[in-house]
């Protein structure tokens, strides 16, 4: 009976999900509330919950300092200097354009968080991709890609996910796979160079690149040939983006990418945010220091450094205040799920259940077969739909057989950078309607270099010995 609880559990859940019937958080608290109490819970059901929430609060309190932290240095403009030399590095050459916006999208994407990416990345750099005539598309399969790859960083959606589904620390995840993130990466540059190349010879052969000739005539029209037969016509969202091209300076494309006259800007402490980011990012490496406290003092430094005033302060905190609490509040509503399916003894039931029908054969390298899966899945379905429904029964199936809880986590995140181009996740769909791309055309490019990345993170994983396979 349990067997059957808990899987249809899942499936009502992924349903309501994956048809928004209902949100994550609604479907997280209802759903488990309701099958738990079918499944003979009681008033216990209470205790079941707090216990797995008390889990689950270091991920918690990591993901709301960390989502503010990267969004005081956004505001503060740390990130528009990079922008402006990004810009200015990559000139009028096609393929260290395309290389910039990975540089670009993979420094952004450190805030955790695909929308505010996609708009700076977009922002910055589509009216160089216009003045140049290269294809947009390009664009968005770059800045998605490595987008995707990178959101496996410890404060990301995927991670904090299956630390809380799994109840493991979310840097015993991350940390060992950096090596994984490193080569991802890597190979998301070589994809992004030979993208580069190809939109040169491209543009070369149709005579259309302003820069082969005189790097002054920029007065080529943004809908020349960009990456297809048909013109490319920005919607009205891109035309906001497009100012000045008719500039022959690198300039005019820097102030597209966020407001230069907002009022939170410090340029006189640039060095400084950078110098404090720099460090966070070092120990967070070491892993000398709890990552939510690291963020905390982070917050708090950056806060008092940039903000003087109590009332700059309480605004600023303020401005991420939607980010944090549907964010935090997620991570709390899964403790709901988490705390029914062990506490009623669904999780042990099924994982049982799986291990008398799955092959023992398959048994030692269940780790590896989570990542395989985690590809199509994660991008047919939810990440909380996979990291909350399916991801518990396959690491309690594969404690069976002698995997740590942690591996099974390290593996399931690999399939990010196929993920975050799903047509479920929003930023995506804000991504190509920024750029006034076909959201298939952005597919053909990215979906099979996206699992090209995944297979190589997993091998990494496996070759490092942080992913057990067999």
């Amino acid at each position: 009976m349990l067997v059957i609880l808990g899987f249809t559990m899942i499936l009502v859940f992924m349903t309501l999900i994956m048809t928004k019937k209902l949100s994550p958080i609604l479907a997280l608290i209802i759903v488990p509330t309701v099958f738990g109490l079918f499944a003979g819970a009681g008033m216990g059901i209470g205790d079941m919950v707090m216990d797995a929430i008390e889990d689950m609060s270091s991920t918690a309190a990591l993901l709301l300092f960390a989502i503010i932290y990267f969004g005081i240095m956004i505001d503060v403009g740390l990130f528009d200097k990079l922008v402006e030399f990004i810009i200015k590095i990559v000139g009028n050459d096609p393929a260290k354009v395309v290389v910039g916006t990975a540089v670009l999208a993979g420094c952004v994407s450190l805030d955790g968080d695909g929308s505010t990416t996609f708009i700076v990345v977009t922002a910055a750099l589509l009216p160089v991709y216009q003045r140049l005539s290269m294809s947009p598309v390009v664009l968005t399969c770059v800045a998605g890609l490595t987008n995707g790859t990178l959101n496996i960083v410890p404060w990301g959606g995927p991670t904090v996910r299956a630390a809380s589904a799994l109840k493991v620390d979310a840097n015993s995840i991350f940390t060992p796979m950096v090596p994984s993130l490193i080569v991802g990466l890597l190979v998301v540059l070589a994809f992004s160079w030979h993208l580069g190349v190809m939109e040169r010879r491209r543009l070369r052969a149709s005579g259309n690149g302003p820069w082969q000739s005189d790097p002054a005539l920029a007065d080529i029209a943004p809908n020349q040939a960009a990456g297809s037969a048909a013109a490319y016509e920005p919607g009205p969202a891109t035309q906001a983006l497009t100012i000045n091209q008719d500039s022959t300076e690198h300039n005019s494309f820097v102030g597209t990418a966020l407001d230069p006259n907002r009022p939170t800007l410090r340029p006189k402490l640039f060095w400084f945010n950078l110098a404090l980011t720099v460090a966070i990012m070092v120990l967070l490496i070491m892993d000398d220091l709890p990552l939510p406290y690291l963020f905390m003092m982070g917050t708090a430094i950056a806060l008092i450094v940039n903000f003087r005033s109590l009332k700059e302060q309480a605004d600023e905190l303020a401005s991420h205040s939607s980010a944090v609490i549907s964010v935090v509040a997620m991570v709390m509503a899964a403790g709901v799920l988490t705390g029914v399916m062990t506490g009623t003894g669904m999780v042990d039931a099924m994982a049982q259940w799986l291990v008398d029908v799955i092959p023992t054969s398959w048994g030692p390298y269940l780790a590896v077969v989570t990542g395989v899966l985690s590809i199509p899945m994660t991008f047919f379905m939810s990440n909380d739909a996979f990291y909350f429904g399916i991801l518990p029964v396959l690491a309690e199936t594969a404690s069976h057989y002698g995997i740590p809880a942690v591996d099974m986590a390290r593996a399931s995140i690999t399939g990010q950078p196929v993920h975050l181009n799903s047509p479920l996740v929003p930023a995506i769909l804000l991504l190509v309607s920024l750029a006034g791309v076909e959201l298939g055309d952005h597919h053909k490019k990215v979906l099979w270099r996206g699992v090209i990345v995944s297979l190589v993170m997993l091998a990494v994983g496996v070759l490092t010995g942080v992913i057990m396979a067999g």
